[in-house]
This record gives structure tokens, C-alpha cells and sequence, in this order.
């Protein structure tokens, strides 16, 4: 593959578009992580209630997926992206203007930050339309590191709550949406050929196919893995660690940067080796790093400056185990954006004329992984003091994932793989 062949075979405006719509969506759906450390604050919510208000966008996200792939089938899916992306940038005005004001506020905002989420379902397939089989990992990776708008949000926000409040910092997630809103209006296309609007039958005969099945719970393991930990480590971090809001938001943004940054990756390797090779790697290396993150202890506690309250270590005095827990959910992030990549190298293969409603399933199971994650991570350290039967859970769920391709793996090299035209 030269950049001159792929540049010529789509149209790269429509995917540029898609992966700033996502990036940006993304930096919405995922925007309470990092804030919830002084939303919770300032309305008094406990630890589970945390854990369990980051994960409520997560799991809207994954519900609304569905339906924004019906829409996208049936009214376009410009359509569709441009409808969503105005209602979340209102909710987000009326935040920063009014502010959340009790538990039920930051749910309402929560369930209505899921459309964001929920662009998944329009993005992917807008791009993979335009663009012929051999280059699906490869774009589908490229529109899916849309996903890098959650470094941004855990790089940027919790300084800006910091200094300005959460209120403001919410507000400025307006100066990226609105732009991106206008140039997604101006330059993305439908792809040219006939929309198939899925109708209740396709969806039944999606769900009697075992195979959509196996696509579904891999994606449930890899994005859910990816989006979990990026929700729930600004407070992972904050209670694990002692570390500051600020020191958490930036130790998330560089753990979340390689899941990413290597999406793509992800997909370019799934092209010349194969997603099943890649995924049976890539599941290797994440139940090691979580069955070695539920070993980790806590860190110590910063002393009482005198005020009566010890304040949240700092970047620079952070202790050493807390860069050795950013180390080790580094490598297990960076295979996990890998195996999305890998996962959506397999899909158009498989469900070519149906990718738009696999998106949406697929993409609905994977959110519905991460809101799965956040809240087995709340309910582990409210239950037990520590967060490592929810690791244990999520290791043992990965290496059943391995297991599983490997049953999978010769018939679909046989069947479906032998016709597809890419490598599987």
C-alpha cells in the first residue's frame, strides 16, 4: 500500500471529518472522568456513586448506538452526526451556564453526553464506505483514533477545573465542538451506492449468526477495556495513589495516549498479519497487565500540610508505585487500542453489506464493556478496600476471549476469510 493508492481510493475530506467528529465526541462522552473529582466534591457524592455516575455516558453511549446505526442506514449518516453533535453541544452550553446542581443533574447530563459516544456508530461506517477492502484496518483504525480526544480531556480539563473551576472547564469543550461541528457540515459526503436501511429481519438474522456474537464480545473486551480505563483512572489514581485531581488527569492522559495513538497501529498490523493473529497476541499481554494490576497496594498518603486535610500528591513527589501502576495500565491500554483496530480490520471482512448495523452492536456491546469495568472497579473497592477483584474479573474474561479465537479461528480462515479479499 503506497499513501498515492490510498489517497486515491475513497475520499479522504469524509475521512477526516469522521475522525475529528469522533475526536472531539470522544473528549464530550468521556469529559466527567476527570471531572468527577471535583463535581463529587463539591456535591458531596461517595465513592461507588462516582464510580457509577462516569460510567452512566458510557453506558448511554452504548444503548444510543443502535439507534444512530438504524439512522444512519435509513436518513444518512451526515445526517445523523450533525443532528447529534447540535444536542450535545446544547447540553453542554446549558451546563456551562447553569451549572449541575444535585446527583440527578450530572445523570441527565451523563445520558445526553452518550450521544457523543454514540458517534461511534455514525463515524466508522461513514468512512469505511468509501474505501475497498484491502484498506479497511487501516481506516477504519484511522477514523477510530477519534479515541485520542480522551488524552486531550484528561490532559486539559482538570487544570482548567484547577484553576477556573469544573464549570468553565466544561464550557471549553465548546471551543473544539463548534468548529468541528462546522467543518463536518461543510466536507463530509455519503459514500456513493444505495443505503440498505436495516429493517428487524436483518436484525435477527445478525443475532442468529454466531459469528456476530464472537465480534461483539471481543469489542466488549477490547474498547470496553480501553474506554473503562480511561473513565475510571483520574479516580483510580486519586484514591489508589493519593494523587491530585491534576496529577490524576495527566497520568490518565499518558496511559490513555497509547491505546490512542496505536489504534491504528492496531489495524495496519491486523492488514499484513491478520486480526486473529494480531488479537491473540494483543489478549496475551492485557490479562498479564490485569491480573498484575490486581496484585498492585496502594500508595502512601501525602502528610497534613497543617490544615487539617493532606492535599493530593503533585506530578513531581508523586511515589514510585504510582509510576510503576501508569507503567504497567500503559501496556495494557496500548493493546487494547490495538485490538479495536484489529477487531474492525475483521468486521467489514465479515459483515461487509451489514457494517453499519455490526457497528452499531458491536460498538453498543464494547461501551456497555467499559460501563461494565467502571462499575465492578466501584463496586470491588466499596465491597473489599481495593480494586483488584474487578482486574481479576477482567483478566479472566480476556483469557476466555482467547480461548474463543481460537476455537473460531480455522473456520473463519476457511469460510469467509478465504473470499474476503484481506488477510484473517
Amino acid at each position: 500500500m503506497t499513501f498515492r493508492d490510498f489517497k486515491t481510493a475513497g475520499h479522504w475530506p469524509t475521512l477526516l471529518a469522521s475522525f475529528l467528529y469522533f475526536d472531539v465526541s470522544f473528549m464530550a462522552w468521556v469529559t466527567l472522568g476527570p471531572l468527577m473529582v471535583y463535581i463529587s466534591r463539591q456535591l458531596n457524592i461517595p465513592t461507588a456513586g462516582r464510580f457509577t455516575l462516569v460510567a452512566i455516558p458510557i453506558l448511554a453511549g452504548a444503548v444510543l448506538r443502535i439507534p444512530m446505526g438504524l439512522l444512519c442506514d435509513h436518513v444518512g449518516a451526515k445526517i445523523t452526526g450533525s443532528v447529534a453533535q447540535l444536542v450535545v453541544i446544547v447540553a453542554i452550553a446549558y451546563t456551562w451556564v447553569f451549572g449541575l446542581h444535585g446527583k440527578l443533574d450530572v445523570e441527565i447530563l451523563g445520558a445526553i453526553l452518550g450521544l457523543a459516544g454514540a458517534s461511534f456508530a455514525v463515524a466508522l461506517p461513514q468512512a469505511s464506505r468509501w474505501y475497498p477492502p484491502q484498506y479497511q484496518g487501516i481506516v477504519m483504525g484511522i477514523a477510530g483514533a477519534g479515541n485520542m480526544g480522551t488524552v486531550l480531556d484528561a490532559l486539559i480539563v482538570p487544570s482548567l477545573a484547577e484553576s477556573y473551576g469544573w464549570q468553565s472547564a466544561i464550557g471549553t469543550l465548546l471551543i473544539p465542538l463548534i468548529p468541528t461541528f462546522l467543518f463536518y457540515v461543510a466536507a463530509a459526503k455519503e459514500a456513493p451506492g444505495p443505503r440498505t436501511p436495516a429493517s428487524w429481519a436483518k436484525y435477527r438474522a445478525i443475532f442468529a449468526d454466531r459469528d456476530s456474537w464472537w465480534f461483539m464480545f471481543f469489542y466488549f473486551i477490547t474498547f470496553g477495556g480501553f474506554v473503562g480505563l480511561a473513565t475510571s483512572l483520574p479516580l483510580y489514581f486519586t484514591i489508589q495513589y493519593h494523587a491530585s485531581g491534576v496529577a490524576a488527569g495527566l497520568m490518565a492522559a499518558i496511559v490513555v495516549m497509547f491505546g490512542s495513538t496505536f489504534r491504528p497501529v492496531g489495524g495496519f498490523v491486523a492488514d499484513r498479519i491478520g486480526g486473529i493473529r494480531t488479537l491473540l497476541v494483543l489478549f496475551s499481554v492485557i490479562a498479564t497487565a490485569y491480573f498484575a494490576a490486581a496484585l498492585l497496594p496502594p500508595g502512601p498518603a501525602p502528610l497534613d500540610d497543617g490544615s487539617g486535610v493532606a492535599a493530593g500528591w503533585s506530578m513531581a513527589a508523586m511515589p514510585a508505585a504510582a509510576w510503576e501502576a501508569v507503567v504497567l495500565f500503559s501496556a495494557a491500554v496500548l493493546c487494547l487500542g490495538m485490538g479495536n483496530g484489529a477487531v474492525f480490520q475483521l468486521i467489514p471482512q465479515r459483515f461487509r453489506s451489514e457494517i453499519g448495523t455490526m457497528t452499531g452492536l458491536v460498538g453498543c456491546f464494547g461501551g456497555v464493556g467499559g460501563f461494565f469495568l467502571a462499575k465492578t472497579l466501584g463496586y470491588a473497592r466499596e465491597a473489599a478496600g481495593t480494586f483488584g477483584a474487578g482486574f481479576l474479573l477482567f483478566g479472566a474474561l480476556v483469557l476466555a476471549g482467547m480461548a474463543a479465537l481460537t476455537l473460531v479461528k480455522r473456520r473463519w480462515r476457511s469460510n469467509w476469510g478465504a473470499v474476503s479479499g484481506a488477510r484473517v
